[in-house]
């Protein structure tokens, strides 16, 4: 049984989780690790027990350690703490590409990566991150990806059904999330045009605007609802995103590149009925239909827990 949990990196997603976790109803004790002011606030919201600002020492007695930081500091943090923990307990992630993480888990924890790291992705957030924006609710009905080496098919051995695995998943689902499970490559691809391309669309509207018009104070008068929705993701944090690119960049580049060849059709026949085409085209995009509905007829269809 779970009875003591590491949050290293308390900002938005670690933070929230603390929150979510003791909200649920979870006993146990919850270990921050952050810098000193940052676990201060933690604190006091609540969402840990005791602070420590150093990794190593944090995971100290843990049974699941939890790392929600940017992507590049999960890989760092990955390799030093693995071999400090112990057999029994579990290592898991919130970062927001899979690929290069399960593969340095493999490496690190060799043979025994399967049971003891569990890549993970919450697919929540908000646009701007911090401590003091953690909410208890922010999983509520959000799904939170499980990229396990050998993806769908990982799922139906005795690690997932047993022990540390089992007990972490039961306590995701008492904060309301529903758990899905996919590859890690086909969650990269995927999340590159749901997630990590919309950031990249916002972020070069709100800077064309910005070069367009050198910030005509006639923006703010005539700014309604449409460019306000796309330009909101805008004020995403740059290293969070950095390390994105960073470690999707291939996946991104094909879905910028496709975006793009997208904006020069519609820019070449503004004038001509392919417009239409396009806007049909667009109509067609389904975010709306329960997954379960839509992985009927999928090959290799990701799974609900």
């Amino acid at each position: 049984m779970i009875q003591q949990i590491t949050i290293i990196g308390n900002g938005l997603i670690g933070g929230s989780l603390g929150l979510a976790l003791k909200r649920a109803g979870f006993a146990g004790r919850i270990v921050g690790c952050d810098r000193p002011e940052i676990l201060k606030r933690a604190g006091e919201r609540g969402a840990i027990d005791l602070g420590e600002v150093s990794a190593e020492a944090s995971v100290l007695g843990s049974d699941v350690v939890v790392l929600a930081t940017p992507v590049l500091a999960i890989l760092d943090l990955v390799a030093r703490l693995a071999p400090l923990m112990p057999p029994d307990a579990l290592l898991t992630d919130t970062g927001s590409t899979k690929l290069e993480i399960v593969q340095l888990a493999e490496r690190t924890f060799q043979g025994a990566a399967a049971s003891r790291f569990l890549p993970g992705h919450p697919m929540a957030g908000k646009e701007r991150g911090g401590i003091d924006e953690a909410d208890a609710e922010l999983f509520a009905g959000a799904t939170w990806v499980l990229t396990p080496a050998g993806g769908t098919q990982a799922m139906v051995s005795p690690e997932f059904m047993r022990g540390r695995h089992g007990e972490w998943i039961e306590l995701l689902e008492s904060i309301g999330v529903r758990i899905v499970v996919l590859d890690p490559e086909r969650h990269d691809r995927m999340c590159a045009y749901t997630s990590h391309l919309p950031q990249l669309v916002s972020t070069a509207l709100a800077s064309a605007v910005v070069d367009a018009t050198n910030n005509d104070p006639a923006i703010s008068a005539l700014a309604g609802g449409g460019i306000r929705g796309m330009v909101r993701l805008a004020a995403g944090d740059y290293s969070m995103w950095r390390d994105i690119a960073l470690t999707n960049t291939k996946n991104l580049q094909d879905a910028l590149l496709q975006l793009e060849q997208k904006l020069a059709h519609i820019r070449e026949n503004l004038k001509t009925r392919e417009l239409q085409t396009e806007f049909d085209r667009a109509h067609e995009l389904d975010l709306d239909t329960p997954p379960e509905e839509r992985m009927k007829d999928d090959t290799d269809p990701p799974r609900l827990w």
